[in-house]
Formats: C-alpha cells, sequence, structure tokens
C-alpha cells in the first residue's frame, strides 16, 4: 500500500472504534431490523435479507455518524457550534442529533435544494444557508463561514468518528444473520461501505464486502482498480453521486472491500420499484443501489446469503410515482399506442369495446386532429392502457390492427398530456 498521511492511514477505523460507536448510539439511533425478504429472493435467485435503514428518524443512516462525531466534541467546541455541507440525508442527520444535543448547527445547501429538504433540516432547527448551484459552491460558502464563525466541520464521510459510526450497520447486520456470505453496500464517499467492511472482516474474515456506485459516478470504483473516471451527469442516485471520494475511506476500501459493482440508471429505477412493489417499503436512489448491484450480476451471487443496506428511503414523491410508471411501460403492463383513424363518430367507442372487451383497462386518451400529418378528414388518439404482461397487451394491439386501425407503440415520452 502507498504511503498515506496520519488523516488518511486505515489503521485508524478498526472494530474496537465501531463497537465503541455501537454502544455511544444505543438509545439515541433506532437499530433497525435486518430481515429475509423472499420476493426479493425469487426475484434475484440470491437468498436476501435487507437491512432498513430508512426506518431512522431522518429516513436514512446518516445520524450514526453525526451522532458519533457530535459526541466527540469538547465542551468548548459544541458552545461554538457545527457547520456541514449536504443537498439531503448528512444535513438531516447533524441537524437532528445537534439540536438534540444543544448544539448550534449551520447546514449550508445548495440553493437548488428540493424545499422538502430544506424544510426538514430547517424543522430539526439548524440554521440553512443557501448558496451556489453545485456542493462546490455550497462549500465554498461554508468555508467562509466556518473561518468566520470559528465552527466545528461535520465532514460527510471522511472522519474517523463518522466512518466508525457507520460500521455499526455492519455490527447489527452479523448479530442479526451471522451466517451472511456477502454483503451489498451503497458507495457514495465511502463512510458507509469502508465502516462496514472493516467492522464486518473483522468479525467474519471471509465475508464478501460488495460496493455500488452509479455508472455516472464511478469514482471509488476507479481508485480501486487505479483507473481514471469521469464523474458527472444526472443521476437518480444523487446521495451517491460524489466527484470527491475521501482519502481515508479510499484507503480502507482499498484494504477491506472485494469489489465495486456500477449500476445503471434503469437498474435504479428497478430496484426502487422493486422495494416498493414487492416489499411495500421506500427507498431512495441511493438506498436502492445495493439492490440495483444485485440486480445488475444475479448470476455472481445465485445461491448465496446477501445481505443489502437499504440506506436511505428519502425520496420525492413525484419522482417514486413517475418510477412506478416507468417500470410499468417496461414491463409490458402499461401499453402507449398512438391510432390513426377515421373522424367520424363511435370510432373512440369501438377502440374502447375492442380493448376492454380483451380485458385491457382505458386509462389514458388524447384525441388530435390538428397534426400536420393527419389527414384533414382524420385524428389521431394516443391511448394508454393496462395489461396483464407485455403479452396480453400484444393480443390486444393485433385485435386492433386486425379492426384495420393503423397502430405504432409510443414511448413514455412520446404521449401527449
Amino acid at each position: 500500500m502507498t504511503k498515506v498521511d496520519r488523516f488518511s492511514d486505515p489503521a485508524q477505523i478498526t472494530l474496537k472504534g465501531v463497537q465503541a460507536a455501537a454502544e455511544l448510539i444505543r438509545g439515541a439511533v433506532l437499530q433497525t431490523p435486518c430481515l429475509p425478504a423472499p420476493k426479493l429472493s425469487l426475484l434475484t435467485g440470491a437468498d436476501v435479507y435487507v437491512k432498513y435503514e430508512n426506518m431512522q428518524v431522518t429516513g436514512a443512516f446518516k445520524e450514526r455518524g453525526a451522532l458519533v462525531k457530535l459526541d466527540s466534541l469538547t465542551p468548548e467546541e459544541r458552545k461554538r457550534g457545527v457547520i456541514a455541507v449536504s443537498a439531503g440525508n448528512h444535513a438531516q442527520g447533524v441537524a437532528y442529533h445537534a439540536g438534540r444535543l444543544g448544539i448550534p448547527a449551520t447546514i449550508v445547501m445548495p440553493v437548488l435544494t428540493p424545499f422538502v429538504k430544506i424544510s426538514a433540516t430547517r424543522a430539526f432547527g439548524a440554521e440553512v444557508v443557501l448558496a451556489g448551484n453545485t456542493l462546490a459552491e455550497a462549500k465554498a460558502e461554508a468555508d467562509r463561514l466556518a473561518n468566520e464563525r470559528a465552527l466545528v466541520w461535520v465532514h460527510p464521510y471522511d472522519d474517523k468518528h463518522v466512518i466508525h459510526g457507520q460500521g455499526t450497520i455492519g455490527l447489527e447486520m452479523l448479530e442479526a444473520q451471522p451466517d451472511l456470505d456477502v454483503l451489498i453496500v451503497p458507495v457514495g464517499g465511502g463512510g458507509l461501505i469502508a465502516g462496514i467492511a472493516v467492522a464486518a472482516k473483522a468479525i467474519k474474515p471471509d465475508i464478501e464486502v460488495i460496493g455500488v456506485e452509479t455508472v455516472l459516478y464511478p469514482g471509488m470504483w476507479g481508485a480501486l482498480k487505479g483507473k481514471e473516471v469521469r464523474c458527472e451527469g444526472a443521476t437518480i442516485a444523487e446521495g451517491i453521486a460524489v466527484r470527491d471520494i475521501g482519502l481515508l475511506t479510499q484507503e480502507v476500501v482499498k484494504t477491506h472491500v472485494d469489489d465495486i459493482i456500477l449500476a445503471t440508471e434503469s437498474t435504479l429505477e428497478q430496484a426502487i420499484n422493486a422495494y416498493l412493489t414487492q416489499l411495500r417499503t421506500i427507498a431512495e436512489g441511493a438506498g436502492a443501489a445495493g439492490l440495483a448491484g444485485l440486480l445488475t450480476d444475479p448470476k455472481r451471487f445465485s445461491g448465496k446469503k446477501v445481505g443489502l443496506v437499504l440506506c436511505g428511503g428519502n425520496i420525492d414523491p413525484r419522482l417514486l410515482s413517475k418510477i412506478v410508471v416507468r417500470e410499468l411501460a417496461r414491463d409490458g403492463k402499461l401499453v402507449s399506442i398512438r391510432i390513426d383513424t377515421p373522424d367520424r363518430p363511435g370510432v373512440l367507442g369501438e377502440i374502447a369495446t375492442v380493448i376492454g372487451d380483451l380485458q385491457g383497462n382505458v386509462v389514458d386518451v388524447a384525441h388530435h386532429r390538428l397534426f400536420l400529418n393527419v389527414p384533414a378528414k382524420g385524428a389521431t388518439l394516443d391511448v394508454s392502457f393496462e395489461a396483464f404482461d407485455r403479452a396480453h397487451g400484444e393480443e390486444i394491439v393485433s385485435a386492433l390492427r386486425e379492426r384495420d386501425f393503423t397502430v405504432r407503440h409510443l414511448e413514455i415520452s412520446e404521449r401527449i398530456d
């Protein structure tokens, strides 16, 4: 291993440190359940267990590390207060426990942060400062405030106290399910997987620890593989969209983590939908990344006892509903078609009857007469209907074509409201 400075020495992160953190947070942070998920086992071919960190007060695991860091402060540091930069879960974790401990907290968030996250952070008692359009710009303002007010930084991942706090998840998973073969963990800056890997490998040296990043932000994958990568783009897993991974965390990952899987955006959507429809629980994009990794390479984990960390559930309800609709379309259970018709009375009723007689359920109709590519005496209908499955949807489309209607399938983005 290359020489590192004392701040990025992975020897700082120990099982003893994680165990001490577990005692410290006991009673203040929920010990979430780690339960079997038979429906996910059927879906993936692995024996799946899920750690439900979306059940925390703030909806995510970040409370653990935040509390351990806050508890490490001296009385003088507590009086001065703390500062953090975050657009989501770290902000709420710091705000919540700082409020509980009577520590003034300032959270700097980008101005484009969704209002629901801003209001939730303020509700926990923190001062929220909006600055910049990106986390990097927000951090510049936080640096200024930290120097001006002598505030103590609470880093989201590259801090030994934070890492020890996140590692308590690994202790709890192996306490609940000691015979797990693999832990699959979402990776952003690396604090979560670093803590879990150190704890898990110390308790059970032969256990595999696998990280999952989005293909758009493969920073830890690049560090582990020794490859240059680009981290950019809009991702549904914004909680792990980290350009600058931790110095300390990457050294721990190189030592203790077996591999990193890269998940596509569509697979992340599939994982979010599976948590909702199969387990009746909510996962944000980052929270669903572990399952997305399993879905990316199911043969690799077939027959193994796999623990997934559902690390957060703070997703915009509108985004969640959009994902559900998109997954119905991908599965062929929601079919959108465009039909060219003569502009005469009764045509819409005829089409609806064909669909209804075959037990399809029409959910949306848009009637267009003004398209220039439609004859003056013609019309175009965009119809969306529910089907049992893809084969059933094709049966209905075939029946419409047999009635001499010109039918073509539409992508969701083509539908006109």
